[in-house]
């Protein structure tokens, strides 16, 4: 079972530090982590002309770096030792990649600003560029998991999910509920009504979730939740009813039965990470 030793954290001196912060620290303690490694990048291209002048004096590093060390001493207090990394680099997608391959980061916690003013850290291309599981984290996340959402196309690749899940109410207990989005196939359409296929394909799709929770071999138990809906629509069909649940947690994987490049991200995973939806969201590597 996958180890989380090392964590990272992307800050960026916004409002929202302290929500990472603090719910780095709750995940921290519940995944008895070793290290935290909260990195900032210094972007000196964006100062304005207008303050080179004043800055020119100011050791920019050593004032952000104290500010920052502070706000972690004020937040964390998980008794895991920590680290403010402080760097300038043009991108810090770069920079993010660089701090989990050097210190062989297993976990990297990024603000979710979506729908927000300013774009934040989360960005698409980490989902490529980091080989470590991402937890994206909302401006509306609590620090607690109480009920787990794991979302599954009962592929292969997704059951590095269910290894997730299982360390996570291992450590703290949770309920979970498996997640799958299933459709009636279009291409009968024509012939046979979907309100007659429906219930054929309920029962096929019961049989293949109960297959899959075998194969998985699974000690806590499992609450199947299906939902009807399209293929092509299934992140949208996930956000629009993990909005009215009581989820503290969504877990997918990277990348499911549908990908054929083993380099590459899922469409579905993709939407989900690069939405809002007020649930803390981690993608499975």
């Amino acid at each position: 079972m996958k180890n989380y030793k090392n964590i990272l954290v992307a800050l960026d001196l916004s409002d929202l530090d302290e929500v990472l912060i603090k719910y780095a620290s709750f995940i921290a303690h519940r995944l008895r982590a070793e290290k935290v490694y909260f990195v900032h990048n210094i972007k000196k291209y964006e100062i304005s002309e207008l303050f080179e002048e004043q800055l020119k004096d100011v050791n920019l590093d050593q004032v952000i770096g104290d500010e920052l060390n502070d706000k972690v001493q004020e937040h964390f207090t998980a008794e895991v030792d920590w680290e403010v990394l402080i760097s300038e680099d043009p991108y810090s997608e770069s920079l993010i990649k660089y701090v989990v391959d050097k210190y062989a980061v297993q976990l990297a916690i990024v603000g979710n600003k979506k729908h927000e003013k300013g774009t934040g850290l989360v960005s698409g291309k980490l989902l490529r560029l980091l080989r470590c599981d991402i937890l994206a984290v909302p401006r509306a996340a609590k620090p607690k998991i109480e009920l787990i959402w794991a979302g599954t196309d009962l592929s292969p690749e997704s059951r590095k999910v269910f290894n997730v899940t299982k360390i996570l109410q291992e450590s703290g207990g949770a309920s979970l509920k498996l997640v799958h989005v299933y459709s009636v196939p279009v291409q009968f359409s024509p012939y046979v009504s979907p309100e007659s296929m429906a219930p054929k394909v309920e029962k096929h799709v019961q049989e293949k979730i109960n297959k899959f929770i075998k194969k998985i071999d699974y000690s806590e138990p499992i609450e199947p939740l299906v939902f009807l809906g399209r293929e092509s629509g299934a992140a949208q069909k996930i956000i629009a009813n993990i909005q009215k649940s009581e989820a503290d947690l969504l877990v997918i994987s990277d990348k499911g039965g549908n990908t054929f490049s083993p380099f590459a991200v899922g469409s579905v995973t993709e939407e989900l990470f690069n939405a809002n939806f007020g649930v803390p969201l981690w993608v499975a590597k």
